[in-house]
């Protein structure tokens, strides 16, 4: 007889559809939908078949991603999708020698950037190609607005995005306060691509521990104090009391 009504292979997904979970927001429920991250460290085929070059024969191919390692501090940096490999090399490049185990690391920069949505500026740990990555969305703001979760795969990363988003749907005068006109020139800049309901950009980047934190406090309700329900009925029963009282005209 088993032991659990439902195989833990499936526990996960069924969290999700019960409780606190089950009332998340459908568009945040979306976001946490596992996509394949744009490839990195190994090229795909691109292809399902090939001929074979020795017998010209038509091989079934497929892709073999290389297992990559995503350590605890690349999510308070922006490594732009790189991580740690780890394989082996031969003692002095010998290939009659034994194999020794290496883990390939990308090079950390630290840089200075500037968002002039959040007008500040940020020292961040990153890799040379997030700074090629950033040339090519045209800016540090652009490239962390463009940039989709699954590649961007950084906390830090995903907190600056909430935070510009909320910056552009809530369009309050925080932003260059002495200087209106370039407050809209940023705006107008980002807006209509960016732009999304500030109800939904609060939800953008949470984990799913601050999502079902912030689902907790949205479903708490303050109770009422019971001397305040008691003031309440007492005033409505001297008010229906009033009304029911004949009024008598005194003549003068």
């Amino acid at each position: 007889m088993p032991l659990h009504k439902y195989p833990p292979k499936i526990w996960e997904v069924l969290k999700m559809k019960q409780g606190i979970y089950a009332r998340l927001p459908k568009h945040y429920l979306k976001s946490l939908e596992k996509k394949e991250p744009t490839p990195v460290h190994w090229r795909p085929l691109g292809v399902q078949y090939r001929a074979n070059p020795v017998t010209g024969q038509k091989e079934r191919v497929q892709d073999v991603p290389i297992p990559i390692y995503y350590p605890p501090q690349s999510q308070d940096g922006l490594w732009g999708g790189e991580g740690w490999i780890s394989g082996f090399r031969y003692a002095n490049n010998d290939k009659m020698s034994n194999r020794l185990k290496k883990t390939w690391k990308p090079q950390m920069l630290k840089r200075e950037f500037y968002s002039e949505i959040l007008d500040h500026k940020f020292t961040i740990t990153v890799t040379p190609r997030t700074l090629n990555l950033m040339d090519a969305a045209y800016g540090f703001d652009f490239y962390i607005l463009k940039t989709p979760m699954e590649d961007l795969n950084s906390k830090l990363g995903m907190d600056l995005k909430r935070a510009m988003l909320l910056r552009l749907a809530r369009r309050n005068t925080e932003l260059y306060p002495n200087d209106p006109v370039k407050r809209e020139k940023v705006y107008s800049k980002y807006k209509q691509q960016f732009e999304m309901p500030e109800d939904e950009a609060e939800w953008v980047g949470l984990s799913l521990e601050e999502a079902v934190e912030k689902q907790r406090q949205l479903d708490h309700k303050e109770p009422e104090p019971l001397f305040k329900a008691c003031v309440d009925e007492l005033v409505e029963k001297l008010r229906l009391q009033h009304l029911s009282e004949p009024h008598v005209i005194e003549k003068k």
